[in-house]
């Protein structure tokens, strides 16, 4: 998978406080649309989620699909273990701290969908993905 979208913005918190909503899977249907459930499968020696199964229904594509993560001090980074639908999936949320200024957002993703698709509708469906998660994580931080 070579091409990805990003996306960025600021969020009024620390890169900590973003990391903990970013980890806790389990409240994710309560702010990400169209996320219908979650599961943590297993987690890293520090206790973070390492692989989480996902069950998303968002109208026309519904899928459910597992993820392994890979965590650092302000980055972390999934690829896709299996799916019904998606044939990969790569991304990241990557936090620049800006000290009083909050911390910035960046969030990378590229999905290989099992069904042909045209490169510009896919990188268009993975803005949409993209813009509408880091409004929904800026939105659950800062409440």
């Amino acid at each position: 998978m070579a091409e990805q979208t990003t996306s960025t913005i600021q969020v009024n918190a620390t890169p900590k406080e973003i990391m903990a909503v970013i980890a806790d899977f389990a409240a994710y249907p309560e702010w990400a649309d169209s996320m219908r459930e979650t599961e943590v499968l297993s987690t890293d020696e520090a206790g973070r989620p390492n692989k989480v199964r996902f069950k998303v229904d968002a109208g026309a594509i519904s899928d459910e699909y597992t993820l392994a993560y890979v965590w650092s001090r302000n980055e972390v980074t999934w690829t896709l273990v299996e799916a019904k639908m998606v044939k990969g999936m790569d991304g990241a949320y990557v936090l620049k701290d800006l000290g009083p200024e909050g911390t910035e957002v960046t969030y990378r993703l590229a999905v290989d969908v099992a069904i042909p698709m045209i490169g510009m509708l896919k990188r268009k469906a993975e803005k949409v993905i993209i813009d509408t998660a880091l409004k929904g994580l800026k939105k659950r931080v800062e409440s």
